[in-house]
C-alpha cells in the first residue's frame, strides 16, 4: 500500500483540566491537567486526536508523493489508524472519497492556514438564536452581565486630537443615514420583480467586460475586487418575488439574467431559510435572500497558497453587501448582511462543494414591516420603506 500525508494539516497541543471533587470538598484544591494532540485537517468536517507515534508518523511521510510502506511495516497500526481517520491516504480501493476530498483543496490553491480555517468555521444544523438565548447572550444587557464590559467604542489614545470640518448634509448623506439593518419584514408583501433586479444591476452586474483571450476574461462592476477577479457569484433564494417562482437561482452578472436550479418544494422553502439562516427567523421572513458564494478557485487562481488570497476574497464580500445595503436603500426597500449561516446547508442547497466554491454570506431585500417586534439598531430612525 502507498500512502502520503493529507496537503493541508496542523496539530494543536491541547490541555484540559479537570478538578478532585472530593479534595474540593475537603477545602483542598485538585486539579489534574491532560494534554493531548489535535489535528485539524482542510478536508475533514472536525478535529482528530492522535497520539504522540501517530504525531511523529505524519511528520516523516510526505504530503506531495506517494511513498510505499515497508513490508514488514513496524508501524502498521498507526498507519491503519491514520488512513482511517483520514490524514494520512492510501492509494488502494474504499478511500477512494478522502482522497478526492483532500485533492479538491489541493488542486484549489489553497494556503494551508487558510483551508484549514474555512473548514473548521464552517456550520452544519447550528441554531445561533437558540444557543445565544441559553447563554444569556441575545440582548446587550446579557452580554454586559455575562461577558463584563467590552473594550471601549473608541480607542482611547492620549493627546489633543485636531477636529475636521464637517459638511453640509446633501442627498447622499441623507441616504446613508437611512442605512439600517432590518429585522422586521412584511411578510404579506413581495418584493417587485423591477426592484430586485435593480439592486443586482447597481450592485453585481457586470457593466462591461476586458478580454485577453477567449479563456481569460475579467469584469468590471460598481464593487471592487481583489486583482480585479470578482470570483463571488450570486445566487438568490426567492420566497416571495412577484414574477419569480419560489426556489434557487442563479444569477449571470454579464447576461444580467436569472437561472432557474433545482429547489425543494415551495412549502419547505421558509424552513430551509431560517435553517441556512442559523435560526435567525427575523432574517428568513425576508422575500429575497442574495446568498454570497465566492468561487475561490478563480482567486486562487492568480493568488496561489497566497497568505492574503483569503481575506481578499471576504473584503469581496465585504464590498457587495455594502453596496446592496445602500442600493436597497436607495430604492426604499429594507436589506441585511449575516456572515452567521450554516455554511454546509447553503452548500449542499447550491450544488456547490465547499473548496471550490462555497457561500460566506446571505443577505436578504424586502419591504420593512409596518411594526417592530425584533428589535434593530436604528438610532436615527431614518428607516425605508
Amino acid at each position: 500500500m502507498r500512502v502520503r500525508r493529507c496537503t493541508h494539516v496542523v496539530l494543536e497541543p491541547r490541555e484540559s483540566v479537570s478538578f478532585d471533587i472530593a479534595a474540593l470538598l475537603r477545602g483542598r484544591a485538585a486539579a489534574d491537567s491532560r494534554f493531548e494532540w489535535v489535528a485539524f485537517a482542510s478536508h475533514l468536517d472536525g478535529p482528530v486526536a492522535v497520539d504522540e507515534a501517530a504525531r511523529d508518523l505524519l511528520g516523516s511521510i510526505s504530503a506531495r508523493r506517494w511513498s510505499e510502506r515497508p513490508q514488514p511495516d513496524p508501524h502498521a497500526a498507526t498507519v491503519s489508524a491514520l488512513v482511517e481517520c483520514g490524514l494520512l491516504l492510501a492509494d488502494t480501493t474504499g478511500h477512494d472519497g478522502m482522497r478526492d476530498r483532500d485533492e479538491t483543496m489541493r488542486d484549489a490553491n489553497w494556503w494551508s492556514l487558510t483551508a484549514i480555517a474555512h473548514r473548521h468555521s464552517r456550520w452544519a444544523g447550528v441554531d445561533s438564536v437558540s444557543d445565544m438565548r441559553a447563554q444569556g447572550l441575545d440582548t446587550a444587557t446579557g452580554l454586559r452581565a455575562t461577558l463584563g464590559p467590552p473594550p471601549p467604542s473608541v480607542l482611547p489614545l492620549a493627546g489633543l486630537y485636531q477636529p475636521l470640518p464637517q459638511q453640509g448634509a446633501d442627498a447622499f448623506d441623507q441616504l446613508l443615514a437611512k442605512r439600517a439593518t432590518c429585522r422586521n419584514f412584511d411578510q404579506d408583501k413581495p418584493l417587485e420583480l423591477p426592484l430586485l433586479a435593480q439592486v443586482l444591476q447597481r450592485t453585481v452586474m457586470a457593466h462591461a467586460e476586458v478580454r485577453i483571450d477567449p479563456e481569460t476574461v475579467f469584469l468590471k462592476k460598481n464593487v471592487p475586487s481583489g486583482g480585479g477577479l470578482h470570483p463571488t457569484e450570486t445566487w438568490l433564494l426567492a420566497l416571495r418575488v412577484e414574477g419569480l417562482a419560489p426556489g434557487f437561482y442563479h444569477y449571470h452578472p454579464v447576461q444580467h439574467a436569472l437561472l432557474p436550479r433545482p429547489s425543494p418544494a415551495p412549502e419547505t422553502l421558509a424552513e430551509l431559510a431560517r435553517r441556512m439562516l442559523s435560526g435567525q427567523e427575523w432574517f428568513a421572513d425576508a422575500p429575497a435572500l442574495l446568498i454570497l458564494a465566492p468561487r475561490f478557485e478563480r482567486s486562487f487562481w492568480k493568488y496561489r497558497n497566497h497568505a492574503k488570497a483569503y481575506r481578499a476574497v471576504l473584503l469581496d464580500v465585504g464590498h457587495i453587501s455594502q453596496a446592496i445595503y445602500t442600493s436597497a436603500t436607495a430604492a426604499g426597500l429594507a436589506s441585511f448582511v449575516t456572515a452567521a449561516i450554516n455554511e454546509e446547508e447553503v452548500d449542499r442547497a447550491l450544488g456547490v462543494d465547499g473548496a471550490g466554491q462555497g457561500a460566506v454570506a446571505i443577505c436578504g431585500v424586502g419591504w420593512r414591516a409596518a411594526e417592530q417586534v425584533t428589535a434593530e439598531f436604528d438610532p436615527p430612525r431614518h428607516r425605508p420603506g
